[in-house]
């Protein structure tokens, strides 16, 4: 023990801590989770789609869709950033990405793309119902207009700078844990 340190001191937890902090996969399984489906649209890069999975992971997502050209596993590049987590998050590769958001309007889910329009509403203001289904679309050309036209609405981040857009996983983080936050608050 360090005599320095109090119980008031910030401490960083030691990896140890944090591993048997960790649920088990069956426990996992087992748990509740979030009121969202994610729908990913022809994700390019192998790296963002291995870091979908692991901020699916982090925030309990109920499954995830890859469509169209999106890669997905067994892949060594996203299991690089993915780190395990494609083992804990509920997947499935479908081709048609259409089908897949038809599939989920008939179960009551609402459609949120996750992209700039001209009737975006900002991701922090938007009235959400639950379940959910957000899409993410491709990291140069978004979402399509096919899909944007079954979407029910559309969340895009406030940009301030020069640039208009986030990389598609970063702006992913940023919306799912609001909708996380949203869900813990009224008891989803």
């Amino acid at each position: 023990d360090d005599p320095a340190m109090t119980d008031d001191t910030i401490r960083k937890l030691s990896h140890q801590e944090l591993k048997s902090a960790r649920p088990s996969l069956d426990q996992l399984r087992k748990a509740k989770r979030l009121p969202v489906t994610v729908v990913c649209e022809d994700i390019r890069s192998l790296y963002n789609v291995g870091s979908i999975f692991r901020t699916s992971d982090g925030a309990g997502i109920e499954k995830l869709y890859l469509c169209g050209y999106t890669g997905h596993p067994p892949r060594p590049e996203i299991d690089k950033t993915a780190l395990g987590s494609v083992e804990s998050v509920p997947w499935e590769y479908r081709p048609n990405q259409f089908e897949v958001i038809r599939g989920l309007r008939g179960q009551g889910s609402r459609i949120v793309a996750l992209e700039h329009t001209g009737r975006s509403i900002p991701y922090d203001e938007a009235r959400y119902e639950f379940p959910l289904c957000l899409v993410l679309g491709n990291e140069v050309k978004g979402i399509t207009d096919e899909l944007l036209s079954l979407c029910d609405m559309a969340v895009d981040i406030p940009m301030h700078g020069l640039k208009q857009s986030l990389n598609v996983t970063v702006a992913y983080g940023i919306v799912v844990y609001h909708l996380a936050g949203l869900c813990k608050k009224i008891g989803l």
